[in-house]
């Protein structure tokens, strides 16, 4: 329920008013949604090309890796700037900024004929593809209440799970129709332009830009925020990231991001190139990667409701770790199919799309309802954005890394590689939902003490 505050009393705003609210609430739920799946529609249909830019170019997986690593770094930088800059100057700004720069950028990517343009172009396209999430997060944290934060965050997390296998649906789609590599770049942003103009209109900052001095009410149950910022009066961005960096559990889930980010930026750069390199066709070999983020929106979903109601004090960390642990034992299948000489497809598919729902449901957590579990909707833009720079740098890492090493020795040995690192992401997981208990301890004692 919505409030206005009057004389130091909290008092429900009028009928009219709270259905213009559930009204704008809703409509900017959906344009952040259906707004993040178009950023993907113009981020993920770079690693369906890959196959095409080698037979055009004859680019080896070492000289797409570059493009793909070197533009982890400015998607990494992006991330450090536009996460605070989306708490100073507004999530919806920012988000729709970053929309209009990734539409430019894609299509100037498409008039480019050289590796080193190739690389400089994505690079500014990553760096405002950037703004998203952060704006996002914050746009979303402005609108619900702490409560519904596993939930709203789970069911917007789809958004980039989604946007995933959409773009690579779409990718594949127009490779099987004939269109060339030029065309994987002009559609998608031609696309998103419509996204944009109705993103603009159909969105609000937050509620006051409907009724002025608004706020949500919050349940006697509901969550409060980690974080605890002080003086709100003088509360800035510098405020924010020494409060954040100060906490253990923040600090847990900086190392948790790195890791789960750079087992995420693989699979997203180099699923359609490994399949088409260990001998599928290059259409099938993009629609088919599609099951490794479609069972990504089904964990991501499923983690987001269930620690919503049955993660015992809060402790969400504990279903995450859970899940990575069963991701170890698909990752090291997937290296031990993929050694054959006539390896078997329809299972590697299935534990591609198994590695999809245990890794994806586990990430959405650190930049989605725990940022705001954490940081409260104050501190999204900067929680999200610190995270997120720390993990892209581990993607700019391994993206690179993946792709020299499959040159040298082979796909199966870099899924062993990567196993090693999913089997570390589980151990620091299962070191933040420790820390999750000690500060369930520590609140439940305190409240012993007070009573």
């Amino acid at each position: 329920m919505f409030y206005t505050i009057q004389n130091n009393r909290r008092i429900p705003v009028s009928p009219e008013d709270s259905r213009r609210l559930d009204r704008w609430r809703v409509s900017t739920f959906w344009v952040m949604l259906v707004g993040y799946v178009g950023y993907y529609l113009c981020r993920g249909n770079l690693s369906a090309a890959f196959p095409l830019l080698e037979q055009e170019f004859g680019f080896s997986n070492t000289q797409l890796g570059l493009i793909a690593s070197l533009s982890e770094i400015a998607y990494a930088v992006g991330k450090f700037i536009n996460g605070p800059m989306a708490d100073k100057i507004g999530g919806r700004r920012i988000f729709l900024i970053g929309m209009a720069g990734a539409i430019f950028w894609n299509l100037i990517f498409s008039m480019s004929g050289s590796l080193t343009a190739f690389i400089v172009v994505w690079c500014c396209c990553r760096y405002f593809l950037s703004m998203g999430w952060g704006g996002l997060t914050k746009t979303i944290g402005n609108w619900y209440p702490p409560e519904r934060n596993g939930t709203v965050m789970g069911l917007i997390s789809v958004s980039f799970q989604f946007g995933g296998v959409a773009a690579t649906l779409f990718a594949g789609l127009l490779v099987a129709m004939g269109v060339a590599w030029q065309g994987l770049f002009i559609y998608p942003a031609l696309i998103l332009v419509g996204i944009l103009i109705w993103s603009a209109l159909a969105s609000k900052a937050d509620p006051t830009d409907v009724v002025p001095g608004v706020t949500y009410g919050r349940s006697e149950s509901g969550k409060k925020q980690m974080a605890d910022y002080g003086d709100e009066s003088k509360l800035g961005v510098r405020t924010i990231l020494s409060t954040l960096i100060r906490m253990p559990i923040y600090r847990h889930l900086l190392v948790f991001s790195f890791l789960t980010t750079l087992l995420r930026s693989v699979f997203l750069f180099w699923t359609p190139k490994f399949l088409f390199d260990i001998g599928l066709g290059t259409s099938a070999a993009i629609l088919q990667s599609a099951i490794f983020p479609l069972l990504g929106v089904i964990g991501t979903v499923f983690i987001g409701w269930y620690t919503d109601h049955y993660a015992e004090n809060g402790n969400r960390a504990k279903t995450m770790w859970v899940m990575l642990s069963c991701l170890v034992v698909s990752m090291a299948a997937i290296s031990i199919l993929s050694s054959s000489d006539t390896p078997n497809f329809n299972l590697i598919l299935v534990f591609l799309g198994a590695c999809g729902f245990f890794l994806l449901g586990p990430y959405s957590m650190s930049s989605g309802c725990l940022t705001l579990d954490i940081a409260g909707p104050k501190g999204a833009g900067s929680c999200t954005g610190i995270i997120d720079g720390l993990g892209y740098i581990g993607g700019a890492i391994a993206t690179f890394g993946a792709g020299a090493m499959s040159d040298l020795v082979g796909w199966s040995q870099v899924f062993m590689i990567l196993t090693g690192f999913a089997l570390i992401s589980t151990l620091s997981a299962f070191m933040m939902s420790r820390e999750f208990r000690r500060i369930a301890a520590v609140r439940e004692r305190k409240e012993t003490d007070e009573n």
